[in-house]
């Protein structure tokens, strides 16, 4: 089996996750985030990103309340990272208060508004709203090296994760189809995420071995360059 990759690199498709609105659900988005953000070739964007989705899912909790059905949408153009939160109820909006007002629950936007350099906005529908923020992207996404031992070793166990099952039943590759560039990138993740419950249950600190992991990753990328 053999997967399809583009220049070398997972696609950056849209990523679209649909969750229940909760205090814990935030810190498993912002790890999610950070996985697929590496593998958009985007680690420089993984602080501000977390940032701007714990704000947004928090406001959510917040103002519309916990147990609130919940999307998160992130896509990536050629000059921009967007991310969109949607959740049910048109009439709780976000209000853009001073960073230095006394009150704790108004600055969550003040926070998204400066990180994202003023690029953010509300859009109301029949029945939901999306408060959507962008980051610049452009020329800092990086691609990393497409013929390197680390990218070979990556798309041999890749492939081996393509023919397993999942948690939720299935396999990446249904009848023994190849694999598409978002098949690949979900294997990835099931790759990483089985990694980190491996090191939590062997008493790693896996927040600890992903910051090491990507210094070592940008260190490579910038002796590539």
């Amino acid at each position: 089996m053999k997967m399809i990759y583009v220049s070398g690199r997972v696609g950056r498709e849209p990523w679209l996750h649909v969750f229940i609105a909760h205090p814990s659900e935030v810190a498993q988005l912002r790890r999610t985030l950070r996985l697929r953000l590496i593998l958009w070739g985007l680690p420089d964007h993984v602080d501000a990103a977390q940032i701007c989705v714990s704000e947004l899912v928090t406001n959510v909790i917040r103002h519309v309340g916990e147990g609130t059905p919940t999307t998160l949408r992130m896509t990536l153009s050629e000059s921009h990272l967007r991310l969109e939160v949607e959740d049910p109820d048109t009439r709780a909006l976000p209000t853009l208060l001073a960073a230095s007002t006394a009150l704790e629950s108004g600055r969550g936007m003040a926070l998204v508004d400066a990180v994202t350099d003023h690029r953010w906005g509300v859009i109301l529908r029949s029945s939901s709203k999306v408060v959507w923020c962008e980051l610049a992207a452009g020329a800092s996404v990086t691609g990393g090296q497409a013929n390197g031992p680390r990218v070979t070793r990556a798309e041999a166990i890749l492939d081996l994760y393509g023919s397993w099952p999942l948690p939720h039943g299935r396999t990446m590759a249904e009848g023994g189809s190849l694999l598409s560039t978002a098949a690949a990138e979900e294997a990835a993740i099931e790759v990483m995420a089985d990694v980190l419950h491996w090191l939590s249950a062997h008493g790693y600190d896996p927040d600890d071995v992903l910051d090491r992991a990507q210094t070592h990753f940008e260190a490579e990328l910038g002796e590539a360059v």
